[in-house]
């Protein structure tokens, strides 16, 4: 089986369809979850530093014996990082925690504090290959767009929350015509709103064949987004891989189009009193250094 892979606005290629973990802290549970979905056949992992998890994920790549080419890898600076200094010293600890000598793309993880100084040292690592793609998580047009009028290189990825119940058919719309691919995590909402019962996409699942989760993959996938669920269930692992023999047609891909909520499943990044009470720590940790 062969995943699709799209071109960033840089040249470099990137597996569609890649396999995330979050919330997988332990190490050894995260080498074990890494390892099994290199076994099954996928090449893209992403990571980040807030994860914990960077030195499981290195260890499974390091036995997994498959060349290190072939192994797209993302990993996320985070906000307590976010400065010229501190994020060079960020790349170096995830390079170091993973094992390895390169990243094939690093995340920018949130909009918040000193991202200018901090996306200026992605910059020298990028020029000094280190990096070979550089990105953002969770930015909205407007800060995507400050981004790209303020530094010299333009994010070649926005990874953002994209799942049936929180659509953001605008950003996504944006990020395109900026020729920034766009990254859906969450892709299942973590199955809130049953979205693994829901009947609406059930019923489209039966013509195929196929599950909700499937269906749900294979919507994102034909609006060029790139998918990342996590599962630490090997079956499962080897049930997202399997949406490459069906097509959704275009009426399917309106009726899931109509099950927008228009409304984030976790919080909202533009609430202030959201971001103090989810940032606000890391933010003035690094004010205090």
């Amino acid at each position: 089986m062969q995943i699709p892979k799209i071109k960033l606005n840089n040249g470099l290629e990137m597996p569609q369809l890649g396999f995330g973990v979050f919330q997988i802290p332990d190490l050894k549970e995260a080498e074990q979850a890494v390892s099994s979905a290199l076994e099954v056949g996928y090449r893209l992992i992403d990571t980040a530093a807030a994860y914990q998890n960077e030195a499981g994920v290195g260890a499974a790549i390091k036995k997994s014996g498959i060349d290190r080419k072939e192994i797209f890898v993302t990993s996320k600076l985070w906000v307590s990082d976010f400065s010229y200094e501190k994020a060079k010293q960020g790349i170096e600890t995830s390079l170091e925690k993973l094992g390895l000598d390169y990243l094939d793309l690093y995340l920018l993880h949130q909009p918040y504090g000193d991202t200018m100084g901090a996306w200026r040292a992605l910059e020298e690592a990028y020029h000094e290959h280190k990096i070979r793609a550089i990105g953002v998580s969770n930015f909205y047009a407007d800060q995507l767009k400050n981004l790209e009028l303020t530094m010299n290189v333009a994010p070649a990825v926005n990874q953002i929350e994209i799942n049936p119940w929180f659509q953001q058919t605008d950003e996504v719309t944006f990020n395109q015509q900026e020729n920034v691919a766009v990254e859906a995590w969450a892709p299942f909402a973590e199955g809130k709103h049953e979205i693994f019962t829901n009947e609406t996409i059930a019923k489209i699942g039966a013509k195929y064949g196929k599950s909700n989760g499937q269906i749900i993959i294979r919507w994102l996938l034909q609006q060029g987004i790139v998918v990342i669920p996590k599962t630490v269930h090997k079956n499962r692992m080897k049930e997202n891989l399997e949406v490459f023999d069906f097509t959704l047609n275009d009426a399917e891909m309106s009726v899931i189009a109509g099950l927008d909520r228009n409304e984030s499943q976790f919080f909202d990044h533009r609430d202030p009193a959201t971001i103090e009470q989810i940032f606000g720590s890391s933010l003035k940790q690094i004010r205090s250094k």
